[in-house]
């Protein structure tokens, strides 16, 4: 576990072996939080060493927000980490949910531009007081208060663009920005990640990019989140999933078999973290966890922790 006044970026540089966290969504109503405390509970006892929460912009769902990260926050040990958008703010806005943050001792933010309404491909719309740019938002987090600051990667291109290059151009752009490591977005398939790396390698980038593992257990999950985050399919993912489609405890196990198998080759090629996107739910990630720490290289790795 970190310790007191760590960052992640400290853990990065010095512990020498992988992080493993967890991302939560603010709930919507009494049984969602209730579903998130219980996902807390279960996910704490594999000591995570920090957690994220999603962001909604403005009105009612920023505060979720806000109310989220500390409710986390006071139900575990591990950082916790709150994540920021760009999407239909001011600056005087985000200043305020950046100070919000700070009033409820979050010293790390994750700063992404964010989808805009019209989703991940729809043209982007800058507020008219707003921000363009993820560089940008780093920029005024780091102005605003002693932040670690986070940024998003992606490994199959981002939606809106799909250049690959440009967006390795980009990564490097919040890095001087003030980033000081980078979260992926979901994706199937461990060369699009390793090519990402090498991109950035070749850029002269030391930022480190800790890898986004979405755990699936259904067909049309994967399809969905696979059109939101413009992930590419791999055809071998695709034919193990349909292979099963008919029986759902089948599909559920071979999601399960999937995620754990990407998480083995990316630890092995030194990917310096994982990130699980729970959902909410424990139960996957923790079947993953449990099945990844019975391979020997990752026994190892989670004695040091």
């Amino acid at each position: 576990m970190p310790t007191t006044g760590r960052t992640i970026a400290d853990l990065l540089a010095t512990r020498g072996q992988p992080t493993m966290s967890f991302e939560f969504f603010p709930p919507k109503d009494d049984a969602g939080q209730a579903q998130l405390l219980d996902a807390i509970g279960a996910l704490e006892a594999l000591r995570p060493d920090f957690v994220s929460v999603t962001y909604g912009a403005n009105g009612s769902t920023r505060a979720r927000t806000i109310d989220a990260t500390r409710l986390i926050r006071g139900g575990t040990s591990a950082i916790t980490m709150g994540h920021l958008t760009c999407v239909s703010q001011s600056v005087g806005e985000l200043e305020g949910a950046i100070a919000a943050y700070a009033a409820a001792g979050i010293t790390h933010v994750l700063a992404v531009r964010g989808d805009p309404p019209g989703g991940p491909t729809a043209a982007w719309q800058r507020h008219p007081d707003g921000l363009d740019h993820a560089a940008e938002l780093v920029r005024l987090v780091k102005a605003s208060g002693d932040f670690c600051v986070g940024v998003g990667a992606f490994p199959d291109g981002h939606p809106e663009h799909l250049d690959v290059e440009r967006d390795a151009r980009v990564l490097v752009e919040k890095e001087d920005a003030g980033a000081e490591f980078a979260i992926t977005q979901l994706f199937f398939d461990a060369d699009a990640y390793f090519r990402l790396v090498e991109r950035l390698d070749r850029l002269g980038s030391s930022l480190p990019v800790i890898a986004g593992i979405m755990p699936v257990t259904n067909v049309n999950q994967i399809e969905r989140f696979a059109t939101l985050s413009g992930a590419d399919l791999p055809p071998s993912v695709v034919s193990r999933l349909r292979a099963v489609a008919d029986d759902p405890a089948s599909v559920r196990a071979v999601g399960l078999e999937l995620a754990t198998e990407l998480c083995d080759r990316l630890l092995a090629g030194g990917a310096p973290g994982l990130h699980f996107f729970t959902q909410n739910r424990s139960r996957a990630t923790a079947e993953i966890l449990a099945t990844l720490r019975q391979i020997v290289p990752h026994q190892d790795a989670d004695r040091a922790r």
